[in-house]
């Protein structure tokens, strides 16, 4: 079932995914979200929560999402469930606007960044983090990369001989 979340900016769609998820709840509740949303901005962003281990048309909420997109400036998920994050990292390269994965319990980090301004201090703040180094002695510890040593210049290299 598919609910619209209340309260969000005008240029922000929310919904709430519980139980079961059908194309019809798709056709019934998205796209007129959608498309209403779609007549007053020409981006608009995607906040979507979902609360459901098995959304039944998963695959087909994602083709009409993928069809969207290109109207999307931003997209957040809020999940628990690890297929769902795992996809979206995946097909991330496919969505053409900037997308992020939250869990549960940072949903309103989610609604923040969802509703930010682009460059605000909460824009900034919330930006997606840096992958995790290793600490400084295990990267020590592991042997250097091939591609680590300097290159030398044409000049500096041996000479071939001719035959």
């Amino acid at each position: 079932m598919l609910e619209l979340i209340e309260g969000l900016p005008r240029s922000v769609v929310g919904i709430l995914a519980t139980g079961r998820v059908t194309m019809r709840d798709c056709q019934d509740v998205l796209l007129p979200a959608l498309k209403k949303s779609r007549r007053r901005h020409d981006k608009i962003r995607l906040y979507y929560e979902l609360n459901s281990r098995f959304p039944g048309s998963a695959w087909d909420d994602l083709d009409l999402g993928l069809e969207h997109a290109a109207c999307c400036e931003r997209v957040a998920i809020v999940t628990d469930i690890g297929w769902v994050r795992l996809t979206v990292k995946a097909l991330r390269f496919l969505i053409p606007c900037k997308i992020r994965v939250f869990p549960t319990i940072r949903a309103e980090e989610g609604r923040a960044w969802i509703t930010a301004r682009p460059g605000s201090r909460a824009d900034r703040e919330l930006a997606e983090p840096a992958p995790p180094r290793l600490p400084r002695r295990l990267r020590r510890a592991l042997p250097p990369a091939r591609h680590s040593r300097p290159l030398r210049r044409r000049s500096e290299q041996t000479p071939s001989i001719a035959r």
